[in-house]
């Protein structure tokens, strides 16, 4: 699939974002939201899974 690639800096999308119509503006704004809390969940749930990598926890990988 061919990938399209912008030189756009962050004050420049913040303008965009700015110009939305207030129902598509809070409708981004709740999608930005939900992306950002989703990260930050993954972000926390890392320190879970290193222990999988420890050595001895290979046991489970054929189970």
């Amino acid at each position: 699939m061919p990938q399209l690639k912008l030189d756009i800096k962050i004050d420049d999308i913040e303008s965009l974002i700015f110009q939305l119509p207030a129902e598509q503006f809070i409708i981004l704004a709740h999608a930005i939201i939900e992306k950002a809390e989703t990260l930050g969940m993954m972000k926390l749930s890392e320190t879970g899974f290193k222990e999988w990598n420890e050595k001895g926890e290979d046991i489970y990988d054929d189970a």
